[in-house]
């Protein structure tokens, strides 16, 4: 993987983020939005990590840290580029910066419809919680 470069967003990747979630990621989110993204870069400028080949985004991961608790979001790689270790390479980046911040436990948001996702979650050593039950309420501003 040695043509993969994996880094931080930049507000100049807002939109193409957008377009790359639109084709990658499977479902919408009330967030996935200009300025949702772009609060995102602008409070942790190094949650967003890209994965890149010869410049083109090839799949992201939010690696999110509230203080108490890291968080993957978000874990889209290119329908084409599937299976060449891309979304493992971003999950590694996210639990370095996991493990710099301070982090002990990893959480992953996950459709439950997504069976393909799960097989690669717990391929990479993440296990299911099925008594834990997310409960979302959209928040309005």
């Amino acid at each position: 993987m040695s043509d993969l470069h994996i880094r931080c967003a930049a507000p100049t990747d807002i939109d193409a983020v957008l377009r790359f979630w639109r084709t990658a990621a499977e479902g919408t989110s009330i967030s996935d939005d200009r300025d949702g993204v772009g609060r995102l870069v602008a409070r942790d400028p190094e949650a967003l990590l890209l994965a890149e080949r010869d410049g083109v985004m090839v799949g992201t991961v939010i690696a999110g840290f509230d203080g108490w608790r890291c968080s993957a979001y978000r874990l889209a790689v290119a329908p084409g580029c599937r299976r060449q270790g891309i979304a493992t390479a971003l999950m590694e980046a996210a639990e370095q910066r996991f493990t710099a911040l301070g982090g002990r436990r990893a959480d992953a948001m996950v459709l439950e419809a997504n069976e393909r996702a799960h097989h690669t979650w717990a391929a990479s050593g993440y296990h299911r919680e099925d008594h834990w039950r997310r409960w979302v309420k959209p928040l309005r501003g």
